[in-house]
């Protein structure tokens, strides 16, 4: 008997309803374990045709479905944080609203967390549909290269997490780092004590679209990246030569021109493994989760992570 689980969705108004009813059926519907409750948080006030998509999925749910609306737009982490609060169970799933997971994702990751914290899976990018696959991400998989690869990228691919809400709460939640939150809530949570695994095989497919690597600099980035390189010092999670390698290395990702971000991003920082090339300009990202970065409910964000962090959609 598996422990009970929830799955948590953030929507915001930039969703695209077509892409989050078949992000919740690949979820929900077709699983072969299927989640005990689904939690929804609505982050702001969202067009109609959006709200009826909500309206549409909680009414033919084949499981409990928890609407959480947020008045206005916080952001991706403060939404989180409130759909972590609406969780009946302490073992969560996350889910993107425009990703598609692989039938067996759930059958495979929960009986893993019966002796972990948080469980991560290797990722398939894809442009378009989930036939036109363009790069694949693979994350590091023992439980030490997992924590030292966190000091200087994201070991975990943060679509694809199945973690404890305890061990979540116990290091502080996501909190409000616009660009940077799942970074920075899994290594609080390494730090803390948290027992990590990731499994190579992908158990998500990733959309990925034409502008990905030009959203991953700039800025905004670089500011989230600063920011968090220096509460990663101050904690004590790196150290002084690790931290002037992060803000020489993922900060200057940030800052130059995106074609050579694609360039340098592939073969160095991501281990990239190209599936072939898409016809919006290759653009996948990488392989082991990239610099840190963007996820999808940022508040006017960008998409991107950084050096090695797992590349989100940025919708906002």
């Amino acid at each position: 008997m598996h422990e009970p689980f929830t799955l948590l969705l953030s929507v915001y108004d930039g969703d695209r309803p077509d892409f989050l009813e078949r992000a919740f059926r690949s979820a929900v519907d077709d699983q072969t374990l299927r989640p005990d409750q689904v939690v929804i948080v609505r982050d702001g006030p969202v067009r109609e045709e959006l709200a009826a998509c909500l309206d549409r999925l909680q009414a033919g749910s084949p499981v409990p479905v928890t609407m959480v609306p947020l008045e206005r737009n916080v952001g991706l982490g403060p939404a989180l944080d409130s759909g972590l609060a609406a969780s009946r169970h302490d073992v969560i799933a996350r889910m993107d609203a425009d990703d598609v997971a692989m039938p067996h994702r759930f059958e495979v990751e929960i009986p893993l967390i019966a002796d972990a914290d948080i469980v991560g899976a290797g990722l398939l990018e894809f442009v378009g549909d989930i036939d036109h696959v363009v790069g694949q991400r693979v994350p590091p998989t023992d439980p030490e290269q997992i924590r030292s690869y966190a000091r200087m990228h994201d070991p975990f691919n943060h679509p694809t997490v199945v973690y404890r809400r305890t061990a979540v709460l116990a290091a502080g939640g996501y909190g409000d780092l616009p660009l940077m939150e799942d970074y920075a809530l899994f290594a609080r949570m390494l730090q803390n004590g948290a027992r990590p695994v990731n499994v190579a095989e992908p158990l998500v497919y990733y959309r990925v679209g034409a502008t990905s690597f030009k959203r991953r600099g700039g800025t905004d980035l670089l500011r989230s990246e600063l920011r968090l390189q220096r509460e990663f010092r101050r904690q004590g999670f790196t150290s002084s030569p690790e931290y002037v390698r992060n803000v020489l290395v993922r900060g200057g990702y940030r800052m130059i021109p995106w074609r050579f971000r694609r360039a340098v991003y592939r073969p160095i920082v991501a281990r990239y493994t190209e599936h072939g090339d898409s016809q919006d300009g290759g653009e996948a990202a990488g392989s082991g989760p990239e610099p840190s970065g963007v996820d999808q409910h940022e508040p006017s964000g960008p998409d991107a992570p950084g050096p090695p962090a797992p590349p989100l959609t940025v919708r906002r």
